[in-house]
């Protein structure tokens, strides 16, 4: 745990390494690990002083609720909490997403289809603004509007340094159903089902997520959190997570480990490092088998192109990176998938139903205008991620064009922390960009810090 004094040090250091950026050069954090797939320029200026602020100031198990500074990550959080069985509400899968990013850039998991998304569990929130000012915002009272805007704005409103969030209840182990879908509207309705009940063939479901392999070949896998699991599978060794899905109907993990159960091979993304060969798994160290080090060499190949050089001298075509989440009206789901299936072709994708936690029509619903999801609405995240060859005539960038089209005639939204490609007008239609600019001239008059649409879709 970290002391008070130790953060209000830490504190300190940050909003001094603030003001010690020279006026007109962009301000960045100086942190380790990143999850974003979005390219960014060199840096021009030292990075903002985070280095204190990593840390778990408090769990409390009868309030249930967390004290966390900014820059901990959701495995620290969870190494905190699970001891008094509690849990985040929404555990990102990937180990070092941070509690500030999960809320300034969103995040999801299977618990979203009744706990919505990371931000929605915060209570009050500390944020250094463009100012250089920390102000204490909630969704009531005089920082209402950036406490509500805050949520995707990608740290052009400000950096979370302590957050207070909800917890929740579990138990030591989850237990697995793995359904086996051939047909995307039978989908469609089961996942709209427990949405609206909480349960499947008279079992309660704490948590939903699933993996579509093609259109006839789709899993939908509902957990329970359970202390009575006779035996436990084991998926950070030899055995890979998401292949389990087609032979195992039944299934149990400890809680720990379904909540990194796809940080292990970065969903299965780390089939393209050769890590799934049984061969080289025995001599990759368990402890390189993480999300963070295939990030670290995904983004030593953006600098240095190699794969890139080899494909050319091969005379393979060029690549197109094709990294996404984006979220989809349930009633659209099935149209989206086939379509996506046609036209590019990756698989497999991620399924995560999602539905923002306050009902429509009481009143009560906040609003998050920087991604403006609809109350009431079950959406489903679909998730992507690699790359297609660049077709003849075509140029980069043209597919991830049509993503975003499909995805806005659907009524969908994309996360940002990868590639973007809207206009202006667009991107302030779809992200709320009068909002954003409001709250901006309010905490930021000198417009300091990079604006939401040149960190998200500007090149330089």
């Amino acid at each position: 745990m970290c002391a008070v004094r130790d953060h209000e040090l830490a504190v300190a250091q940050l909003r001094r390494s603030y003001a010690a950026v020279p006026p007109g050069q962009p301000v960045r954090l100086a942190k380790r690990t990143s999850n974003l797939f979005r390219p960014r320029s060199a840096p021009r200026s030292t990075g903002l002083d985070v280095s204190g602020l990593g840390g778990v100031l408090g769990v409390d198990p009868v309030a249930r609720t967390a004290e966390v500074q900014g820059m901990c990550t959701y495995e620290r959080l969870v190494d905190a909490t699970l001891p008094h069985g509690l849990m985040p509400l929404v555990v990102p899968q990937l180990r070092t997403i941070t509690l500030g990013g999960a809320v300034t850039g969103l995040g999801i998991e299977s618990t979203s289809f009744h706990n919505g998304l990371p931000h929605e569990s915060v209570i009050e929130m500390d944020l250094l603004t463009g100012a250089g000012d920390v102000v204490t915002a909630t969704a009531q009272g005089e920082h209402a509007d950036l406490f509500a805007a805050f949520p995707n704005s990608l740290g052009s409103l400000g950096y979370a340094t302590r957050l207070r969030i909800e917890l929740q209840p579990v138990r030591r182990h989850v237990a697995l159903r793995n359904l086996r879908f051939t047909d995307l509207a039978e989908l469609t309705d089961a996942i709209g089902e427990i949405i609206a009940t909480g349960s499947w063939a008279g079992g309660s479901v704490d948590a939903m997520d699933g993996v579509m392999f093609s259109p006839g070949e789709a899993y939908l896998v509902l957990g329970s959190f359970t202390d009575d699991a006779p035996s436990v599978s084991d998926y950070t060794g030899q055995e890979i997570y998401y292949r389990s899905l087609r032979r195992r109907p039944h299934d149990a993990l400890t809680t720990h480990d379904y909540l990194w159960r796809w940080d292990t091979d970065w969903f299965w993304c780390s089939a393209a490092f050769g890590v799934q060969h049984p061969v080289v798994r025995r001599l990759w160290p368990a402890r390189w088998r993480r999300s963070d080090v295939y990030h670290r060499i995904v983004r030593l190949e953006h600098r240095h192109q190699v794969a890139a050089r080899i494909d050319r001298w091969r005379g393979q075509p060029a690549r197109e990176r094709v990294v996404q989440d984006v979220e989809i009206p349930l009633e659209h789901m099935a149209e989206f998938l086939r379509w996506f299936t046609r036209r590019v072709g990756m698989t497999p994708v991620w399924l995560c139903p999602l539905r923002l936690r306050e009902p429509a029509g009481k009143g009560s619903a906040r609003s998050w205008p920087l991604y403006p999801l609809r109350p009431g609405q079950d959406y489903v995240n679909i998730g992507f991620w690699g790359s297609v060859p660049v077709a003849e005539g075509a140029a980069d960038g043209d597919v991830n064009r049509e993503i975003e089209r499909a995805v806005s005639e659907a009524g969908g939204h994309k996360s940002l922390y990868s590639d973007a490609y809207y206009d202006r007008d667009s991107f302030d239609r779809l992200y709320g960009g009068d909002a954003w600019r409001a709250v901006r001239d309010r905490y930021d008059p000198e417009h300091r810090l990079t604006g939401l649409y040149e960190k998200a879709v500007a090149r330089s």
